[in-house]
């Protein structure tokens, strides 16, 4: 009778083992989907209000007349020096407290019903800590016309490689 001693040995603590699995799992499932929640982000802006590069490129390429539209990087100043779109406008980094001041401060000046479009792509646009603090401030202060372009990889990955025009420096 060694045998059926040894099973219990092992079968015991493997019992307990799975029963305790078991009793995990709901609580797994509801992290999971809690995370999978939090990943996805409600956006503040509507669909009408989002531009693809090839939109933008479009537009301000025909615009005549000042109908352009002021094009304003919210992203890190390094990124903006290494390379941007033409004629886009650095005025702080939106994820810091002291780049939104610097951002207000700018858009003070401006009309309310300034034709605006701001980007970022220093990362993937779905986890960029720039974009949303920056709409959310354009907003609130009361801009009427406001667009996001949206970047889904990076500005390098879907402005510079897709061959839009670019400059560098400030």
């Amino acid at each position: 009778m060694v045998l059926p001693s040894r099973l219990r040995r092992v079968a015991v603590p493997l019992l307990l083992a799975i029963s305790a699995a078991m009793l995990l799992v709901p609580v797994l499932r509801s992290n999971q989907n809690a995370g999978a929640n939090q990943e996805k982000t409600v956006d503040p802006w509507t669909n009408a209000q989002v531009l693809h590069g090839p939109e933008l490129v479009r537009e301000h390429g025909s615009a005549k007349g000042g109908s352009a539209p002021t094009i304003v990087y919210v992203g890190f100043r390094t990124l903006f020096e290494g390379g941007h779109i033409p004629a886009a406008s650095f005025h702080g980094t939106a994820s810091k407290e002291e780049g939104l001041a610097e951002l207000k401060k700018w858009l003070a000046t401006l009309p309310r019903s300034t034709n605006l479009v701001i980007y970022c792509g220093c990362c993937p646009f779905n986890r960029c800590p720039n974009i949303r603090p920056a709409y959310t401030t354009l907003h609130d202060m009361g801009f009427t016309q406001v667009r996001v372009l949206v970047l889904p990889t990076s500005f390098a990955a879907d402005w510079v490689e897709k061959g839009f025009p670019m400059q560098k420096g400030l």
